[in-house]
């Protein structure tokens, strides 16, 4: 485990300056927000921190999904902004933008392990095979047929692959809000897109087809990973889309479904067997380190081989621990100063 320093770096301290002397007195909680896959992971260190650090209040984790968490953090610099924000995407350019409009530039990226998106039944259901062009072909506003693009026919899985189940079409999955929809249309709409091979059109016309969805059997969940939970239950036909985590903690109402053939699993994630698989992030504001009371502290027993090393308390929790030496870079870049800029993620 590291040695925990409560000296900030001379850039921090300047930079934190600016919130003032009464910012630090009237708020003594690390207040944090974002991601709803990484709200498990984060809300058991923030409880084994402030356990381990009785000196330290134990910080504040709610929810909101990333890019609403993203939202909150790039409000500004002062007590009634958050301190740190948890993605389970990589923060956007224009985000990092927004962020500096309003004075925050002191971005650090701690990217904390990896998460699998799975897609999973009820647990008394039939078996599903899924690739990606039959996902697409299930919720695209319109499909080729004949070389033509038309209005989604397809009522039952069965009529897209005969290898699937007879089973009527439902999908759950992450509204807009949420990184995981960014990965689901990057590794699953987009490549079944092209697997599926629409007639030819311009790029813009081909990116809207991609990602247009059909109304009548897709519901767009705001909420947390309960909430599809809760949809499976209502509608028990429903496909629901998952981070592996949740799914490894409901397994015996759920039932996973094969990706490209790869069941989705902590070993084919961490050696990238499974195709739809994530790095885990969260987003440290600079300026308020040495401000608010223990934020360094907490970036350093989150990193730390007893929270996200192999075998550590969030492995257990489902996260996918990233390489040793890859979380050592990350410690060390924080430890550094290393603030991010859009170029960097351009």
């Amino acid at each position: 485990m590291n040695k925990f320093s409560l000296v900030a770096t001379t850039a921090s301290l300047a930079l934190a300056a600016s919130l003032g002397a009464a910012a630090a007195q009237s708020r003594d909680t690390i207040q944090i927000a974002g991601s709803s896959t990484v709200l498990p992971f984060a809300s058991i260190v923030a409880e084994e921190f402030g356990q381990a650090f009785p000196e330290f209040t134990t910080p504040v984790v709610g929810s909101g999904g990333s890019s609403g968490g993203l939202r909150q953090f790039c409000t500004g610099v002062g007590e009634n902004t958050i301190d740190i924000a948890n993605a389970s995407r990589r923060i956007r350019a224009s985000e990092i933008e927004a962020c500096n409009t309003a004075g925050v530039n002191d971005i650090r990226e701690i990217q904390i392990g990896y998460d699998g998106i799975v897609f999973a039944t009820g647990a008394d259901k039939e078996d599903f095979a899924l690739e990606p062009v039959h996902v697409f072909k299930a919720i695209a506003a319109e499909v080729p047929v004949d070389g033509e693009m038309v209005a989604n026919p397809y009522t039952t899985w069965n009529e897209i692959d005969e290898s699937l189940p007879e089973q009527p079409i439902a999908l759950a999955i992450p509204a807009s809000n949420h990184g995981t929809r960014e990965v689901f249309e990057e590794r699953v709409l987009h490549e079944g897109c092209e697997a599926a091979e629409l007639p030819e059109m311009s790029e813009d016309e081909m990116d809207a087809a991609c990602l247009a969805l059909r109304q009548d059997v897709v519901v767009e969940i705001a909420g947390d990973y309960t909430e599809t939970l809760a949809r499976l239950q209502s509608n028990p036909d429903t496909v629901g889309v998952f981070g592996l985590s949740f799914y490894d903690q409901n397994r015996d109402s759920l039932k996973v479904a094969t990706m490209s053939g790869i069941t989705p699993s902590l070993e084919t994630i961490a050696s990238g067997e499974y195709p739809v698989s994530r790095p885990l992030f969260f987003y440290v504001k600079g300026e308020h380190i040495g401000t608010i009371p223990g934020i360094e502290e907490y970036v350093q027993f989150f990193l730390s081989d007893q929270m996200a090393g192999m075998g550590g308390t969030l492995e257990g929790a489902g996260m996918i621990p990233a390489p040793a030496e890859e979380t050592a870079e990350v410690l060390a870049e924080f430890e550094e100063g290393k603030s991010l800029t859009a170029a960097d993620v351009q």
